[in-house]
């Protein structure tokens, strides 16, 4: 087999549009192209590339994406984003000011859900007292989430972030060490403190990845993975999109299951195929009425799902 011809494996560790970074298990970095007209490679993916022929350039092409173990994506009706591949959890960061949209969060969530992903909640600012008080409040109902076995569905952790955050630092690789972690976060959120206080100097590595990747201009690379340690165990992945969360992907049926506050009633309905939304006999709908019961279905839980489940029941029937 010559040179030109030996597959290789690698990592893809960052993506704009259709021109990859593939990290090689030495540590060295090229760019990488798909092969064929469509990009099917993700940040996360384990591929096989293989190098340009002599005298063409340090660039490759990716020949094989391997088998994925999970693959954390959004769907709207016109088109599907995928954020990245293989993770082992979903850090969604939000703060107590600007205001978090709950209904966001909770798509984010249902996503990690249906891809089998742990998610876990990160609420900032905690030196805003009383808005980290409301904020902190509001998410009670993620806080009590609790399987059959008594283990929390949500990780909800209270952060401060700034540039010297030793404290949060160490919180925070407690909870990442050893992982391959996406933090989702709207815009205010602190999404780039955290990203820089657990890999400082990430922005120059940003740049200089998104000149490679397009062109030279300077722009935010889609998504792109950082190691938090030079052993290259834990990583960051750091991705755009968290405003517009699209759950087309998911049938309407299948939601109650992908909310885990719903889940645990659906299974006392009287009829198998209830939609949890106006059936008699709804253990849904009874633990609903129940507010004072601390096992209890929010209001506001209780009205995301009822409103995404028409959203997603418009475009199938």
């Amino acid at each position: 087999m010559n040179q030109r011809s030996a597959l290789h494996p690698g990592l893809v560790v960052a993506s704009h549009g259709r021109h990859c970074m593939v990290e090689s298990p030495d540590g060295t970095r090229r760019i990488c192209h798909p092969r064929g007209k469509k990009s099917q490679s993700v940040v996360g993916d384990e591929v096989l590339w293989q190098a340009a022929p002599a005298g063409q350039g340090d660039e490759g092409t990716i020949e094989k994406v391997q088998e994925r173990r999970n693959l954390f994506y959004r769907q709207d009706e016109i088109r599907t984003k995928s954020f990245a591949a293989n993770l082992d959890q979903v850090l969604i960061l939000i703060a107590a000011e600007p205001v978090f949209s709950e209904s966001q969060l909770a798509r984010a969530l249902i996503a990690a859900e249906a891809a089998h992903i742990k998610p876990l909640i990160a609420l900032n600012k905690t030196d805003l007292v009383e808005p980290f008080a409301r904020a902190w409040e509001r998410l009670l109902p993620y806080r009590r989430m609790a399987s059959a076995d008594g283990q929390h569905h949500y990780g909800v952790l209270a952060l401060s972030l700034t540039a010297s955050g030793d404290v949060d630092r160490e919180l925070l690789m407690q909870h990442l060490r050893g992982k391959t972690t996406l933090v989702l976060g709207p815009s205010g959120s602190g999404k780039s403190t955290l990203i820089n206080l657990l890999v400082p100097g990430a922005t120059v590595l940003t740049n200089e990845i998104s000149q490679a990747l397009n062109s030279g201009k300077h722009t935010t690379t889609s998504t792109a993975l950082y190691w938090v340690d030079a052993e290259r165990s834990t990583a960051l992945i750091d991705s755009p999109g968290f405003q517009e969360f699209g759950l087309q992907h998911i049938a309407p049926m299948q939601l109650a299951g992908c909310m885990p506050d719903i889940a645990a009633h659906a299974t006392a309905c009287k009829f198998y195929n209830c939609t949890h939304l106006h059936e008699p006999g709804c253990g849904v709908i009874e633990k609903l009425k129940n507010s004072a019961d601390p096992d209890s279905i929010s209001a506001n839980r209780y009205k995301i799902y009822s409103d995404l489940f028409a959203e997603l029941g418009q475009t199938r029937y």
